[in-house]
């Protein structure tokens, strides 16, 4: 056992022992002034009484382990101190204690049977021993010092016990909120991953088939791209998914987070897949915050992979801008997506690159041009991301 375990269990049994010396120090104490204006004719206190009130307050140890075990005891020891016809005194205090462990514990039905309980057991005990001329005056009077000291108790952990139910609903319900969003990122990385693989590979694709025939050298040009877009879309998608198993040792193919490093890659990939893009670049190069620089490579990929999906024949030119504070993507293309007037479809992808802009705090515009090509426009922050 090392030493953080034993502090957190020496810190336990501080905290469960505790309660129970102070209880026993107030009744070894307090109990012998209390009966001076009881006896007679109440029994004055001998060594079993102080015996009834170290079983009342050792008992308290347990109380967070067996509250409703240790409340039982508690009323046990005071029914008997009291049908002894010892004088009321601080050893009622025993159960306050213990009643506040069973409400703390226990929901508030049961709980309330429970005190509910113990205050007729030990009204009923006293009035057992109480001379019929002065039980009109003694019962009242013990019912309302009972109710002083178990309702407080019982209401005080009532409430200490709905907090807590509380504040673990709130715990629980923030995991389940973070996890949702992991699912959702996870989602759309996948989403962008399988889009765009799926994209270059069916252009490479219809070239092939276009030109199997006439130009077998090209054919096997696009099937090899073919190949080479398959594999990394696979081995992109690997690592997405791989958060969700833990690998069994750290050998594993290692690909570096997709970023604005790897711009001008992911433009001769496109390039070899048959849509031409030219890559700009003004300003000096910044380090990015890592959910900036993927937010603007997706953002990029996206942007390609909907010119390739409806521009037609087109070419597409990425222009990425440092600017201070601020990193701005502009992705146009030259298709005749708008040709005839017939728009290209929004579909989920624009507001897919709007939630990611607006994730780290930017802001993304997309719309025709005034030549009939289409222009993508992402404003991102350097700070951190906005979740």
């Amino acid at each position: 056992m090392d030493v953080a375990r034993w502090r957190g269990v020496g810190r336990a049994v501080v905290a469960d022992a505790l309660p129970a010396v102070a209880a026993a120090a107030v009744m070894a104490l307090g109990s012998g002034p209390a009966a001076k204006g009881e006896v007679p004719p109440r029994r004055p206190l001998d060594w079993l009484a102080y015996v009834l009130m170290g079983v009342a307050a050792a008992v308290l140890v347990g109380r967070r382990r067996w509250p409703l075990g240790v409340l039982a005891v508690t009323v046990g020891a005071s029914v008997v101190y009291l049908v002894l016809e010892y004088s009321h005194g601080p050893i009622l205090l025993a159960m306050s204690v213990a009643m506040y462990s069973v409400a703390i514990r226990l929901p508030a039905a049961p709980s309330l049977v429970a005190c509910g309980v113990t205050l007729l057991a030990v009204v009923i005990a006293d009035m057992v021993v109480i001379d019929p001329e002065r039980l009109l005056v003694e019962a009242p009077l013990l019912l309302a010092v009972l109710s002083g000291l178990l309702l407080p108790a019982w209401a005080i952990g009532t409430v200490v016990r709905l907090g807590r139910e509380a504040e673990r609903r709130a715990r629980q319900d923030e995991t389940r909120r973070r996890a949702d969003e992991e699912r959702l990122r996870i989602a759309r990385e996948v989403h962008d991953v399988v889009g765009h693989g799926l994209a270059a590979i069916n252009l490479q694709a219809a070239v092939a088939l276009h030109v199997a025939g006439r130009r077998p050298e090209q054919a096997q040009v696009a099937l090899e791209a073919i190949k080479r877009s398959s594999k990394d879309a696979l081995e992109e998608l690997q690592g997405t998914l791989a958060v969700f198993r833990k690998p069994d040792n750290g050998d594993g193919p290692w690909r570096p987070a997709p970023g604005l490093g790897q711009l001008e890659a992911l433009a001769a990939a496109m390039t070899e897949s048959g849509l031409p893009v030219e890559v700009v670049v003004t300003g000096e190069r910044a380090s990015l915050p890592a959910a900036v620089d993927l937010a603007a490579y997706r953002i990029v990929q996206e942007s390609l992979t909907n010119v390739v999906r409806h521009a037609g024949p087109a070419t597409a030119t990425v222009r990425a801008g440092y600017q201070p504070g601020a990193v701005v993507l502009e992705i146009a293309d030259d298709g005749s997506g708008r040709a005839s007037g017939i728009a290209r479809p929004a579909g989920h992808g624009i507001a897919g690159m709007r939630e990611r802009a607006a994730a780290v705090g930017g802001t993304l515009e997309a719309g025709p041009t005034a030549d009939g090509g289409f222009l993508v426009r992402a404003r991102l922050p350097l700070g951190a991301s906005h979740r």
